[in-house]
């Protein structure tokens, strides 16, 4: 099966990879046909493992690999793909939609977070398919009072964000 995953904080706060390496850590521990989609942790590759032992592996290979705590999200290719076509935004220039790729019932507390959040003119949060999907003008994104928790420690473990234009280019590649 035909696998995508989400490398949560690669490359940013010191946490640096090459993704050749991270190519070479997901073939090592078992994996084929790997290839990378940009520089932020989006895996494309394939596998007969059942998803559960698949996480297993490559998180604890690349934790040892790269000496830090890894958390990454896998989905198969039409999960990818549905992720990207269910977007609920139309696009605006002067502002980002990203989709949330987490653990399973994620989308709410996110849903929650968000509805807590002060929120910036046009921000919007929704929720498709049990994916959390976010519109936030250009500028904001970290700023943002719902951007500050893409930080939260305690919800570290929990999801990873994309912006919709990767996932278009993810879907490319696929």
């Amino acid at each position: 099966m035909k696998y995508c995953a989400f490398l949560r904080g690669v490359n940013v706060k010191g946490t640096n990879m090459k993704m050749a390496d991270v190519c070479k850590v997901f073939q090592d521990a078992g994996t084929e046909n790997v290839i990378s989609v940009l520089a932020s942790g989006n895996i494309i590759f394939s596998s007969d493992k059942k998803r559960e032992e698949l996480k297993s592996i490559l998180e604890k290979s690349m934790s040892e690999y790269f000496n830090y705590e890894a958390f990454l999200f896998l989905k198969t290719e039409k999960e990818t793909e549905n992720i990207w076509k269910v977007n609920p935004f139309i696009d605006k220039d002067d502002f980002h939609s990203y989709a949330f790729v987490g653990n399973e019932n994620v989308e709410n507390i996110l849903m929650k977070e968000f509805q807590e959040a002060a929120k910036a003119k046009g921000e919007e949060g929704k929720i498709v398919n049990n994916i959390f999907y976010w519109q936030v003008p250009k500028g904001n994104t970290l700023d943002s009072g719902f951007g500050k928790i893409l930080g939260k420690k305690s919800l570290k473990d929990q999801f990873t964000s994309r912006n919709l234009n990767t996932f278009e280019k993810i879907i490319k590649k696929l």
